[in-house]
């Protein structure tokens, strides 16, 4: 026997307008959803794009490094000019 919206109670009437509510709250949401989880797609990828440029300056670090541990091995304590490791010969006061 189908109901009428006279025969509804007020029960029925409230549910079904709160189903549709919900039902078009989710409808909102999920566009919502969709575009956050690209946004953190992009976010770890791009992440993943500086651990890259992370290690390649790493590497150079360690390369400058061991080159300057190599160069005050042998006796020189020159290093590159604008890194702060470089020392000019300073004349001794013999030289004056």
């Amino acid at each position: 026997m189908a109901h009428t919206e006279d025969d509804r109670t007020f029960f029925e009437r409230e549910r079904d307008r709160l189903t549709a509510e919900i039902t078009a709250g989710f409808e909102e949401l999920l566009p919502c959803s969709n575009q956050l989880n690209r946004k953190l797609e992009e976010v770890l990828g791009m992440t993943r794009e500086y651990e890259t440029i992370a290690a390649l300056w790493h590497s150079f670090h360690l390369l400058m490094r061991s080159q300057k541990e190599d160069e005050s091995t042998e006796g020189q304590h020159q290093g590159l000019p604008g890194t702060g490791g470089h020392v000019l010969n300073q004349p001794s006061a013999e030289e004056h």
